[in-house]
């Protein structure tokens, strides 16, 4: 989600661990599953069941202040998937020059820095397991990447809503992963903005029409949708609907009422996002198992614990599941808490995760 405050950033670096020489390419690709094998327990496990989702909120930022803790939290959490959303590293390709949205940008002497500082963060410990792929904007703003275990590699992964699998998606907001017995699709979903304008609602009515409609082309096989969907479905997932709902921005009052409010929590955007769960046979996997609202640890996003955003929080961040995966869900939780952001890691969004029971040998889910 925007931010609506200015980061206070700390000093200090990340450590320096050797810099990996074997990064893999990260355009679209076929994949064997037997092709990458931990001899570790993973191994024993026949598809990936833990995962984390978490908007960064500038990566390389959290490398260089938060890499510790993060990195503490990955270990013991010791998902088989991460997606994370705002990396906020910009796609390779020199000043003019077409970009490649799948690789980080390398070609000045500051770029190349930057670079090898991320990547020698994604080679150390527990991140060294993982291989990566990257959806990157232009510039330094929005963008996805996906972390695997590289004994749970997937089938083929592509970067974009529609069928052209070799085209990432503007800004770097999609990575869709197939694998042998369900989909992952990580997405950062573009923010409504205030006002009726091409840049703010007509361009999240156009995401959210694209995506009812990628949900139902994805529906035969399994789907695990994750990321910062940028929404809160119902009055629970906020701390204070009423702010929320009467919220502006200088004054101005959208034409329409159900656009009127925060963006995120807008009647329009919550109306929308029904229909996608509806239609897409979806369940919000948080919702399923926690019907209340949890004023310490119930929401993702935490507005600036300074000001009056203070105490002020959404739920923006999720794992929507296919249906027929809801009698396997474990956990899903959020893993941050109060108000005065603990466990955010220095961005402002929260960890959630997900675990899931393996498949039932009779299991019909595909």
């Amino acid at each position: 989600m925007k931010r609506f405050f200015k980061p206070i950033e700390k000093d200090g670096s990340a450590k320096k661990p050797i810099l990996s020489t074997n990064q893999e390419d990260s355009e679209t690709k076929e994949v064997s599953l037997s092709e990458e094998t931990n001899n570790n327990s993973d191994t024993k496990k026949k598809e990936a069941l833990k995962f984390v989702t978490w908007n960064a909120n500038s990566l390389l930022l959290r490398v260089k202040n938060n890499w510790p803790e993060f990195s503490k939290f990955v270990s013991d959490i010791d998902p088989d998937v991460i997606a994370i959303q705002e990396v906020r590293m910009p796609a390779a390709g020199s000043k003019g020059a077409p970009k490649n949205p799948g690789e980080i940008k390398d070609d000045t002497s500051s770029s190349r820095e930057e670079k090898q500082l991320l990547m020698r963060a994604l080679s150390s410990s527990p991140f060294g397991n993982y291989r990566v792929w990257w959806s990157l904007a232009d510039s330094k703003y929005a963008g996805t990447a996906l972390l695997v275990k590289k004994c749970f590699q997937p089938v083929k992964v592509s970067f974009a809503l529609d069928r052209t699998a070799s085209k990432h998606e503007p800004d770097g907001r999609v990575i869709l992963a197939e694998f042998e017995t369900f989909r992952l699709l990580n997405t950062y979903a573009p923010n409504n903005g205030w006002k009726e304008e091409e840049n703010s609602f007509q361009r999240r009515r156009k995401w959210d029409k694209r995506m009812l409609d990628v949900v139902v082309r994805l529906s035969d096989k399994p789907l695990i949708w994750c990321g910062d969907l940028n929404v809160s479905h119902e009055e629970i997932d906020v701390s204070h609907p009423e702010f929320f709902s009467a919220a502006k921005h200088n004054g101005y009052v959208p034409p329409n009422k159900e656009d009127c409010g925060q963006p995120g929590f807008t009647l329009s955007e919550r109306k929308r996002f029904g229909a996608i769960l509806k239609e897409g046979k979806l369940i919000d996997a948080y919702r399923f198992l926690h019907k209340e609202r949890d004023m310490e640890c119930g929401f993702s996003w935490s507005g600036n614990p300074i000001g009056k955003y203070r105490g002020k929080r959404m739920r923006i961040d999720y794992f929507i599941i296919s249906e027929k995966l809801k009698d396997r869900i474990i956990q899903c939780e959020m893993h941050g808490h109060g108000i005065e952001m603990e466990g955010f890691y220095g961005s402002d969004h929260c960890p959630v995760s997900l675990e899931l029971s393996p498949a039932s040998p009779d299991s019909s889910e595909s």
